[in-house]
């Protein structure tokens, strides 16, 4: 007789601490945590919890000093940075700061809120899980924006292994180490020619058991090698694609470029697009921020 019954994927849970005020898009980025009902979010924050929050997310309320002074007693050094940004490079760390709120969870992940998920369980299926333990969607770089790891004790603490990692967590000065110096633990000699390079990688049991894929989160690939930032991203009843890849679905967006760039300047209203349309199946957004869109 066959045995019918489906096996649960893995379980994750992305741990994000953020301080300060909810950005204009916050109802974009929950619509998305809701969209992946399977995956957990958790949040440590001082912004209050925002209305409607879906049931896969946890907000956990304290204020950044206290949540400093965590990350200090977890650590074992002083982390008391003035500016909360301080927060990005000790992403590789927080398995290890908050592994109690891990426990029985197949993979954490750290990652930004400047993003709009996806299907990202089309895209991070089990199969392909199984395989590696660091899961980033670059080709040769940590994403900050969204890394996943197997929720084991080495990598939890693989952040240990970042050279004078209690010196430079405790410098107030952002030094960029999750994408910097933690992914060089994975990706060595990034600038040699890529046969090189994977030779090289067979050597380092820390590539071996990583995948390093661009996802087109940021940027996309063109064929020919160009990197562009598509006009326009579209979801379209779950489905992230954009207008630069032909309709490739993708896991998620990442806006930096629009929010640093076009963004600035226009008004939150305008950027945001009509009431309630974070929970529509369509929309399209742009340099112009969110629009209805009707396929």
């Amino acid at each position: 007789m066959i045995n019918s019954k489906k096996t649960a994927p893995p379980s994750i849970r992305f741990v994000i601490p953020y301080f300060g005020v909810w950005p204009f898009w916050m109802d974009f980025f929950l619509e998305g945590c809701r969209r992946n009902p399977d995956i957990d979010w958790l949040f440590f924050t001082d912004c209050g919890i925002p209305d409607q929050a879906p049931a896969n997310t946890q907000f956990i309320e304290m204020s950044y000093v206290d949540y400093c002074a965590l990350v200090s007693a977890r650590l074992g050094i002083e982390f008391y940075p003035a500016n909360p940004y301080k927060l990005c490079d000790i992403k590789p760390a927080l398995g290890h700061i908050h592994a109690e709120h891990l426990a029985g969870y197949d993979f954490w992940a750290f990652g930004d809120i400047d993003v709009v998920y996806g299907d990202l369980r089309r895209y991070f299926t089990a199969a392909r899980l199984a395989e590696k333990d660091l899961f980033a969607t670059h080709v040769r770089r940590i994403s900050g924006h969204l890394c996943l790891l197997r929720n084991t004790a080495v990598m939890r603490e693989a952040f240990k292994l970042i050279p004078r990692w209690q010196q430079r967590y405790a410098d107030e000065a952002h030094q960029a180490l999750d994408e910097g110096a933690f992914s060089r633990l994975f990706v060595r000699h990034k600038n040699w020619p890529e046969g090189l390079r994977r030779i090289a990688a067979l050597f380092n049991h820390w590539a071996q058991r990583s995948e390093f894929i661009e996802s087109h989160s940021t940027f996309s690939m063109l064929p020919d090698g160009q990197r562009v930032v598509p006009d326009y991203w579209f979801l379209q009843k779950g489905r992230l694609t954009n207008s630069a890849l032909n309709g490739q679905e993708l896991p998620y967006l990442h806006f930096l470029v629009w929010k640093n760039q076009h963004w600035q300047g226009i008004s939150s209203e305008k950027l945001r697009g009509p009431a309630h349309l974070s929970r529509q199946d369509s929309w399209r957004v742009s340099e112009s921020g969110w629009q209805e869109f009707r396929p």
